[in-house]
């Protein structure tokens, strides 16, 4: 079988899963994890060059330079919702910066996670990558092991069991998590792309099932109503009048996330908040794409991360308002501005902590091998995608190196009141202080 023959079955595993549709399971994770391998072939013999730098007086004469170096042994746990690009971009990485790696994905994509472990074999070195397939036991048993990194995708719940297991081992990890990622919309944007864009971020993006999608909308109480008119039509636009008629909308993953899903929605707190969708069929795990106006703060919808097709908007009378709501919660993976105002703008980003920021768009941003894509407090640690990937699977060896000429005896006993002037001196870079201290005078 060739490679455009691999490429449709790896295409057909990954639409199986969640009926993903074509252009979300060939562009964004076969496209995505095919970029990440192009630019690692091409950018790779500069990432692994050591950089020069520079010295000082205190280790003159000498030269140093920061050698990267394979960490090692890498565990790799990736998630259900994008199973092969979450498992392969992580992988790209770590191979590329020289470790071996032990790939566990998902369970919950059963097919895509044997598609890799029959795959893997035979086309990577079995020496230095392997592909472990199960559930909870066979990922205990992995995490119990003394791995050199770890890196895992997935829910803040695990992500604190895999960081409890890798301290006993103190073993460096990086999580990708999620969170509660924001969309701010002020009056001055133009309404019929940022109800498309936000529409494409959520609904788009595995039906609201990813890390990065958009999590709730703040904007103005006055504003509110033509946002919502926008979104309405958008929708219809893009799905139809029946959503569940639509070829574009994913599934949602089993039963036990579509209960998850429901218990939010049958929360008494929003069940007078629906403006919008809410239509179920849990036969076919299909949930309408869901608008929901001025949910409580304090109701469950607010207060968890959605990871499904409810999208919850709410009102402030102060768009100032919208950075105490945001600050108000952990820090997001992802945080999204829709704005003309370029001072807004630049108070936005200030003041937000995320993983990362798009303004005037979402999801993209991963898009862009040159940023790093990881999370900050709540959201995860870490970073990679491009050669954030290849550092975050290596160790910056610090190398300094030096002849045999220039051997101050200042740093060898007996230490003299002139010899401790001098290495004050050297080591606080006081080169007048030094000069005086050469000559024996009092500086």
């Amino acid at each position: 079988m060739g490679g455009r023959e691999r490429g449709e079955e790896g295409n057909c595993r990954v639409m199986v899963v969640l009926h993903v549709f074509t252009f979300t399971g060939e562009y964004l994770q076969i496209s995505l994890a095919k970029a990440s391998c192009q630019v690692a072939i091409k950018e790779l013999k500069s990432w692994m060059t050591p950089q020069k730098v520079s010295t000082n007086i205190t280790v003159f004469p000498s030269s140093a330079e920061i050698v990267p170096e394979p960490l090692g042994a890498a565990l790799i746990i990736s998630a259900w919702n994008y199973p092969f690009l979450l498992s392969m971009d992580p992988v790209i990485g770590a191979i590329a910066a020289g470790n071996v790696v032990v790939l566990k994905p998902s369970e919950v994509a059963p097919a895509t996670s044997s598609l890799l472990a029959r795959l893997i074999p035979q086309y990577l070195d079995n020496s230095a990558i392997r592909v472990v397939e199960g559930s909870v036991a066979e990922t205990t048993s992995l995490l119990e092991q003394k791995w050199d990194k770890i890196f895992y995708t997935g829910s803040g719940k695990i992500g604190r069991i895999v960081m409890a297991a890798a301290a006993k081992h103190l073993t460096p990890v990086t999580l990708e998590l999620g969170g509660k990622c924001p969309v701010i919309v002020d009056p001055t944007v133009d309404l019929e792309v940022t109800a498309r864009r936000i529409i494409a971020g959520k609904w788009g993006c595995n039906n609201g099932q990813a890390c990065i999608s958009p999590d709730y909308i703040i904007t103005l109480e006055s504003f509110a109503p033509k946002l919502i008119d926008a979104l309405k039509v958008t929708l219809e636009k893009f799905f139809g009048k029946d959503p569940f008629q639509s070829a574009d909308l994913s599934r949602i993953v089993n039963f036990s996330h579509f209960a998850r899903l429901t218990r939010l929605l049958d929360d008494p707190k929003v069940s007078d908040k629906v403006i919008y969708g809410g239509q179920r069929d849990e036969k076919r795990l299909i949930i309408a794409p869901t608008l929901l106006l001025d949910a409580p703060m304090d109701s469950l919808i607010m207060t968890e991360e959605i990871f499904g097709p409810l999208l919850p908007i709410i009102t402030v009378q102060k768009m100032e308002e919208a950075l105490e709501v945001v600050s108000s919660l952990p820090k997001p993976l992802a945080a999204y501005l829709f704005t003309k105002d370029k001072k807004f703008e630049r108070q936005v980003v200030a003041s937000i902590s995320a993983g990362g920021m798009v303004v005037n768009d979402t999801a993209i941003h991963l898009a862009n091998h040159h940023l790093p894509f990881g999370g900050v407090g709540e959201s995860g640690m870490g970073a990679y995608h491009g050669k954030f990937s290849f550092e975050t699977f290596s160790h910056k060896k610090a190398v300094l190196y030096r002849g045999f000429m220039g051997d101050l005896m200042v740093r060898y006993p007996p230490y003299t009141t002139r010899k401790q002037k001098i290495v004050r001196c050297l080591l606080t870079g006081d080169f007048l202080g030094l000069v005086y201290a050469l000559i024996g005078w009092n500086s």
